[in-house]
């Protein structure tokens, strides 16, 4: 039962781990800049898992790994880490948490195309219908927040972080399905330490041309937002992104990523409990609705 039931886990494990990631890095990002959290949330997270790797598999790289493995899992991680990830990041900034999770809901039909593009995974109708109900009540959920600027609709900055998201989401989309063809049946945590390996190289080149640099050494004195970059790091590349690849490891990348486009929703509670938000009725009946398409996802 639970074998059959991994990579639904599996994504559910992944979609609340990024709940607590997206806060975390939203608040580290406006302290010391997306860019930089990006990059040091990288090497905490390949720290981590160096010796998470030493401990489970008795090898603290990925020296296993085919070419194969190391050509797409490197790509994914350039697309994934390094470009898709770093919008993202600037977009939690422009706009906050829960706009950006709403934008990147478009990731599920995303991945499912690409995945049916590339490499041929095909959709039951009923996977279908629960990718329809779950992105649907998502987006309910997370758009019933206002835009951020004049109260007059959409600003220049806000424009800015929804392209900036879509662009996250597309990252993320095809991120996944290479991640997927390059692993196959390579363990996910290793596969994630390559990834990251090639993300920390990305934003090394990145960080070189803009000289930026200084801002990344500085940014480590700042306590606060080490600190919730830290916990990102744990929860986001290291716990969440391994889980991820697990999930499309044991089913089709576009139901893995219907589950794990949960974060709007599971951000509710957090928001009532630690922020003291009030919630609408439309957001407990995105809510309900999401977690029907789900239902129907497992079964």
């Amino acid at each position: 039962m639970m074998e059959t039931y991994l990579g639904h886990i599996s994504a559910l494990g992944t979609a609340v781990f990024w709940t607590i990631t997206a806060m975390a890095f939203e608040s580290a990002g406006k302290r010391i800049g997306s860019i930089t959290v990006n990059v040091i949330r990288l090497v905490m997270a390949f720290g981590i898992l160096t010796v998470f790797c030493w401990a489970t598999r008795g090898k603290p790289l990925p020296v296993d790994a085919d070419a194969h493995a190391w050509l797409w899992l490197s790509l994914s991680g350039v697309v994934g880490f390094s470009l898709g990830d770093l919008c993202l990041m600037r977009a939690l900034v422009l706009i906050g948490s829960r706009l950006s999770m709403l934008t990147m809901s478009l990731t599920p039909p995303i991945t499912a195309a690409i995945a049916w593009i590339l490499m041929d995974e095909k959709l039951d109708w009923y996977d279908l219908i629960g990718i329809t109900i779950t992105v649907s009540g998502v987006c309910w959920v997370a758009w019933e927040r206002k835009l951020p600027g004049n109260g007059c609709g959409p600003n220049q900055r806000s424009v800015k972080g929804f392209f900036l998201a879509f662009l996250g989401a597309l990252g993320q989309a095809v991120g996944l399905v290479l991640s997927k063809f390059g692993m196959r049946d390579y363990d996910p945590f290793a596969a994630t330490q390559v990834r990251i390996i090639a993300g920390i190289i990305g934003f090394a080149v990145i960080l070189t041309c803009i000289g930026w640099w200084p801002r990344v050494l500085s940014a480590i004195h700042n306590r606060q937002a080490m600190t919730r970059t830290a916990l990102g790091a744990f929860f986001g590349p290291f716990l969440g992104v391994s889980l991820s690849l697990l999930a499309v490891q044991k089913i089709q990348a576009g139901v893995a990523a219907t589950i794990m486009s949960l974060v709007p929703v599971l951000i509710i509670p957090p928001a009532i409990i630690l922020f003291k938000e009030k919630v609408s009725l439309r957001a407990i009946l995105g809510a309900v609705l999401a977690v029907f398409g789900i239902a129907l996802l497992f079964l």
